[in-house]
């Protein structure tokens, strides 16, 4: 799995994360204290999350941080 993918699976578990727990981008935005933009630009992958980031979306999304992470192939890479 090229970064490129490995970035897309990373996107793709946050979206299906938030979908799964029935929020808008607008509420985890607002949960956050960012504009729904932010949202929106992390999930479509124009851009991307730090560690810290990914561990506030986590907290934001009330998910554990290694449920996403074990949605990505590392081993892959």
């Amino acid at each position: 799995m090229t970064q490129r993918h490995m970035y897309e699976s990373l996107h793709k578990a946050l979206v299906e994360a938030r979908q799964s727990k029935g929020l808008t981008q607008t509420e985890i935005a607002a949960r956050l204290g960012k504009p729904q933009s932010f949202v929106s630009k992390y999930e479509n992958g124009e851009r991307r999350l730090d560690v810290v980031e990914f561990l506030e979306v986590c907290q934001a999304l009330a998910v554990k941080p290694n449920s996403i992470l074990n949605k990505i192939d590392f081993d892959n890479a």
